[in-house]
């Protein structure tokens, strides 16, 4: 199919379960990749009792059926209510839109089941309704497409990050802190296949818990909680002892690894260390920004000659704690910190804005996954087309 020049909107909602980002591109073929021009950008957080019930949702060791269909319709209706009010904000003609979904479970590894080893996931969220309800072809469920051809499903930001961020001179690192933080490693002047890209660990998604937990917050808004307390170096040892942060890219996280159980078993740990509040609070942020750097140190500072931009998006970006603590780490290993607003993308509009170009991609029969990233044995067609 000969590509052309689409409006389309991205939709995500992550793991942190806050609420629906929007982010509106123009996307035109170029020469040697798409050409991306940002023309809208619009957050919108989730209604008490719908987050109520996605939180109820991942963390369930049991449901009925009828409430994951009644939630799975659901959250169609308010992606489609997001992009409606976008629209409705920024008046564009719109052609497509890829929604992620929200990740109810992701299984990255095989595990036995039934009979049979096999790896899986599942993000919630009915196209249909949203491509029956704004008249526009909707791209869904990318994730699937990745796994069957041996990957992890994950990181899928990737193929933006290259398009946007590839630089010739200059080494660049991409990373991402929500619920859960990622990171997108692009060598100075490398092509697709010299992308690192994998999940270090928790982002915010411990430090959100126990906002919740300790001081009633759904979060620790520019990290001044956490500012107020210290560092309790035992239980920060002893966390960074989890096997996750031993595995290899590539490797992805989730609820399953660093949710609710995890921060309870954290925060218990704090307490017999004799924490206060904001010293627990202090040491979740610590143990983000160290994952991180210890990330970056052990797998990708290597292919990154002379140093490298290391920019930063999502939530934790605006943690002004997390992002000092991230500086003293990674700054003596040679990089440079930076916002995503620096280059043009506002850090809550890039993983929309990443499922905007993956769903413009399969649109024109395009492969969207980073195989060097994932994991999979060969570049695939992402995701599922529901026609309005």
């Amino acid at each position: 199919m000969r590509a052309k020049a689409m409006t389309v909107a991205g939709v995500m909602s992550g793991t942190s379960a806050d609420g629906i980002d929007v982010t509106l591109l123009r996307i035109a073929p170029g020469k040697l990749k798409p050409r991306l021009t940002l023309l809208a950008h619009e957050g919108f957080a989730y209604p008490r009792v719908l987050r109520r019930a996605v939180l109820a949702a991942m963390n369930a060791e049991s449901t009925s059926t009828a409430e994951l269909a009644r939630l799975n319709w659901r959250l169609g209706l308010a992606y489609a209510e997001a992009v409606s009010a976008t629209l409705e904000r920024h008046p564009e003609k719109l052609d497509l839109i890829g929604c992620h979904g929200q990740t109810l479970y992701h299984q990255a590894r095989a595990a036995l089941y039934a009979g049979r080893r096999f790896a899986c996931t599942w993000q919630a969220g009915e196209a249909a309704v949203i491509a029956g309800t704004l008249k526009v072809p909707v791209v869904a469920n990318f994730r699937p497409a990745d796994m069957v051809a041996g990957g992890q499903g994950a990181p899928l930001v990737p193929l933006l990050d290259y398009v946007l961020f590839a630089d010739k001179a200059r080494g660049r690192v991409l990373q991402n802190i929500g619920g859960i933080a990622n990171l997108t490693a692009i060598p100075a002047g490398g092509g697709p296949e010299s992308v690192i890209a994998f999940d270090t660990g928790p982002g915010n998604m411990v430090m959100d818990w126990l906002a919740q937990e300790l001081f009633g917050k759904p979060f620790d808004r520019n990290g001044s909680l956490a500012a107020q307390g210290s560092v309790l170096e035992p239980v920060l040892r002893a966390a960074l002892r989890n096997p996750y942060f031993q595995l290899k890219p590539p490797r992805t996280a989730g609820r399953e690894q660093f949710g609710r159980e995890y921060a309870a078993r954290f925060l218990a740990n704090c307490r017999r260390h004799g924490s206060t509040p904001a010293d627990a609070l202090a040491t979740a942020t610590a143990l983000t920004a160290e994952t991180i750097a210890q990330s970056y140190k052990r797998f990708v500072r290597a292919k990154m000659k002379g140093g490298a931009d290391y920019i930063v998006s999502g939530g934790g970006a605006r943690n002004g704690t997390l992002m000092a603590m991230l500086a003293q780490r990674l700054e003596p290993l040679g990089c440079e910190l930076a916002a995503s607003e620096e280059f043009g993308l506002p850090a809550e509009a890039k993983e929309a804005a990443a499922f905007a170009l993956l769903a413009w991609q399969t649109w024109h029969h395009r492969a969207g996954n980073v195989p060097a990233a994932t994991g999979a044995t060969r570049p695939m067609i992402l995701g599922q087309v529901t026609y309005a």
